[in-house]
């Protein structure tokens, strides 16, 4: 077997670190090793695998497209690309709108910022973004995310972009241990921030409605109040649904929650877009700003936009999670989730917080001190002792992703209930073993 660690540039690591088993196959929520293990994934691997490994519909609609036409490119027509296009513009609503598509997550927030400025007729204007965001790793994407990792390369103020706090509740930097009044408050902000450059400087409000290995889940108050700020002031809210779409958070798109109301005027997608089968990402745009591109030249392109072969697999992607009602299994599983994950709060002091649930998304906050909220290590470093119990779950089967002082479960909408009870139950014997009385073995207990 060839050699990857030798031969490969690895995303998002340390060369010299890289030490990850061979996957070989997989089915429904596991992965099936090179060394004959089989693993349950409890991320969907980068929080993308939404139908699980080797969809049979998945992988029939790519066979069966692939035998057909693999690829033409969108100076031509292309019967899947049509089709996926206004499956995509129902689902959202987005009547009289168009579909831009990319290669994945990235290019999809990239292309939407310049989209919006050339149908504004303001090249430069300002995209206000979130502190601690993820938007991608191509250079806007980069200078978009409010992400540690991405400050030194890419410069945010030369490219417009602007960042506001978030509505982190359980921290929350607008000083308020209510989690509306903290959503509140941080839509507050971007209106201050709108309001500060003038309305007709800002292009654009480009952030996360829920999901994001951020860790951060805003409150229900966040995302209506931050569409009617931007709605009063002229200013288009681009909707990054990459990781929370497609049932991630209970709905085909998080932000279908508040209602038809809440509707942005743009939403980037990947990931779930095609269960992760083939990359592929959108930019769903409304009518008002596909109107303003319709007699005049669109100057940006992709090679790959709207690959038939990945375009098929969105379109069997989305049979898939309607007729198998994955949303809806979502929406239930994840309260089953939130549930006991609240239950194991109850029970290790370790844990800080716990949020989400809407969906078969959640994340546990891990702490020194509860009452204090100190964290175990500061953001975004690993605390050891974590490291620890993710390599413990893999031991025994399992694969749970971290960030930080942040377990983040977001596990295939297809698991099977008994898996999803068995990886909590391994989690909650392993927060035991590896934080005894609430904090890190071998730390130092404190008296609370």
């Amino acid at each position: 077997m060839a050699n990857e660690r030798a031969s490969v540039l690895h995303s998002w690591c340390v060369q010299s670190a890289w030490d990850a088993p061979t996957v070989v196959g997989g089915a429904g929520a596991r992965l099936q090793l090179a060394d004959g293990r089989s693993i349950l994934d409890m991320s969907s691997l980068a929080e993308c695998s939404n139908l699980g490994h080797q969809h049979p519909r998945l992988v029939a609609a790519i066979r069966e497209q692939a035998e057909r036409l693999c690829f033409v490119s969108n100076a031509w027509g292309a019967e899947p690309r049509a089709a996926l296009a206004e499956r995509l513009l129902e689902l959202s609503g987005f009547e009289g709108g168009r579909v831009f598509f990319t290669l994945g997550g990235a290019d999809a927030n990239e292309h939407a910022v310049k989209i919006v400025r050339q149908a504004s007729n303001r090249p430069q204007g300002i995209v206000i973004a979130r502190e601690r965001s993820y938007h991608g790793a191509t250079h806007l994407a980069m200078a978009l995310s409010g992400d540690t990792r991405n400050r030194a390369p890419a410069d945010a103020d030369a490219m417009g972009v602007s960042h506001v706090a978030p509505p982190y509740a359980y921290r929350c930097p607008f000083g308020s241990r209510n989690a509306q009044v903290c959503g509140e408050r941080a839509a507050a902000a971007v209106s201050t921030r709108i309001d500060a450059f003038g309305a007709e400087q800002v292009v654009a409000v480009l952030v996360e409605p829920n999901a994001g290995t951020n860790g951060i889940v805003a409150p229900d108050s966040y995302w209506p109040a931050l569409r009617r700020a931007t709605s009063e002031r002229g200013v288009w809210l681009i909707a990054d649904e990459v990781m929370s779409a497609f049932g991630r958070c209970g709905e085909w798109f998080a932000w279908q929650r508040h209602g038809a109301s809440a509707r942005p005027d743009v939403i980037t997608l990947a990931k779930g877009l095609t269960g992760a089968a083939l990359p592929l990402g959108a930019v769903v745009l409304n009518a008002e700003i596909s109107s303003r591109l319709e007699h005049r030249m669109l100057y940006t392109g992709l090679t790959y936009c709207g690959h038939p072969l990945s375009c098929a697999a969105g379109l069997a992607a989305l049979d898939a999670y309607r007729d198998e009602q994955l949303i809806e299994r979502s929406r239930t599983l994840g309260a089953s989730l939130i549930g006991e994950l609240q239950r194991l709060q109850s029970h290790h002091r370790v844990i800080g917080d716990v949020r989400g649930g809407h969906g078969l998304f959640a994340v546990v906050e891990l702490v020194l001190d509860r009452d204090t909220r100190e964290p175990l290590a500061p953001w975004p470093q690993t605390p050891p002792a974590l490291k620890a119990l993710v390599d413990a779950a893999m031991a025994e089967g399992v694969s749970f992703a971290t960030r930080g002082n942040l377990i983040l479960l977001a596990p295939p909408l297809v698991i099977g209930e008994d898996e999803l009870a068995d990886a909590l139950a391994l989690l909650d014997r392993l927060l035991a073993r590896f934080f005894p009385n609430g904090h890190a073995q071998g730390g130092v207990a404190r008296s609370n």
